[in-house]
């Protein structure tokens, strides 16, 4: 019981952690549109090649932090479905630190090549659908607020003048951000690396500024009413039930007893363990590749299909959207290993 009681535990400080993060980034992209009236979003949406390009270096990105912020990005309207499988194809997830401290120069290459074959799938979706969404978009919820005057900060900025004005949303607000900063920071929540814990801290005192000396009217429309109401709570369950079905169920599955002598079944199981939505499972298929036991290509495939967590909050967003993206990355995993495995690489 007492072992059962400490894995709800820690699948609940790592829901805890992704949903944080989600609201995180949601909300410095909510501020940045809002007080550029939509400007930076203009600029990345006018151009879909950079769209495309861009997701797929945050995709590459050590770690899930990328993938949260373009999952953020498409739950808000600014990038196109093709976008975002760029990045989620060139995304490794948190393995990517596992592969970099046990095979450093396949790490590389392999970066390299599913950065690459982010881009061109990320093209070949364009043409194939162009301009589709397969969530509903939320710029309208911004495109609705960006003339509001009470949602900039034109005034020069006056500490004493802040904090004599602090409402109690911001207060629970700020508190909450320096709670969060305070609970990464002394490992209360784990977080797999120095880089990630400092990115993490960074982000939250960014978000913490911007709660400080944001006007009412962002508080309340903004964080309240749209990235609180709309997305939290179900980030939150969707990320929770996905990670305790993966411990209780997944996790009793011994895929190491799974893997045959047959490359071709190894290299199946490797696609379809790229499915699940979380870091872990994965490292099996590393560890087979750096003994030798397994090629390139199935480790390349299992990289490509597989994104750690990033794709907990976009099953929240949109279960149309993550089908679709499997789908797509399935396919090109195949493919990918396929062709590796037949020209020996």
């Amino acid at each position: 019981m007492s072992s059962f009681l400490s894995h709800l535990v820690l699948i609940l400080k790592d829901s805890l952690l992704i949903t944080s993060f989600v609201m995180l980034t949601m909300l410095i992209i909510e501020y940045l549109t809002v007080q550029t009236k939509g400007k930076w979003v203009n600029s990345i949406k006018d151009s879909w090649i950079m769209q495309i390009i861009i997701a797929s270096s945050l995709g590459v990105l050590p770690g899930c932090l990328g993938v949260f912020t373009t999952v953020s990005l498409y739950s808000h309207g600014l990038i196109s479905f093709a976008a975002l499988v760029a990045s989620m194809i060139a995304s490794t997830g948190d393995e990517a630190f596992v592969m970099f401290a046990m095979i450093p120069s396949s790490a590389l290459k392999i970066f390299v090549i599913v950065f690459s074959i982010g881009i061109v799938v990320g093209v070949i979706i364009h043409f194939i659908a162009p301009h589709r969404y397969l969530v509903k978009p939320g710029a309208s919820h911004l495109q609705y607020h960006l003339e509001e005057p009470d949602c900039h900060i034109d005034e020069p900025y006056h500490f004493n003048d802040e904090i004599k004005n602090l409402s109690l949303q911001k207060v629970l607000l700020i508190l909450s951000g320096i709670a969060f900063a305070f609970a990464i920071g002394t490992g209360i929540f784990a977080v797999d690396s120095t880089t990630e814990k400092v990115i993490y801290v960074i982000v939250t005192l960014v978000c913490v500024y911007i709660i400080f000396q944001a006007p009412d009217h962002f508080i309340n429309e903004h964080i309240w009413e749209h990235i609180f109401k709309k997305h939290l709570f179900r980030i939150f369950l969707w990320t929770f039930g996905a990670l305790l079905f993966i411990h209780f169920f997944i996790d009793m599955l011994d895929i190491a007893n799974w893997v045959k002598n047959n490359p071709l079944i190894i290299l199946t199981i490797a696609v379809l363990v790229g499915i699940i939505p979380e870091s872990g499972p994965h490292i099996i298929f590393i560890t087979l590749f750096a003994t030798g036991s397994i090629p390139l290509s199935i480790l390349l495939a299992n990289s490509i299909v597989q994104d750690g967590h990033g794709a907990l909050p976009l099953l929240a967003e949109s279960k149309k959207s993550f089908v679709a993206l499997k789908l797509v990355n399935v396919t090109v995993g195949f493919i990918v290993g396929l062709l590796g495995y037949f020209i020996g690489f």
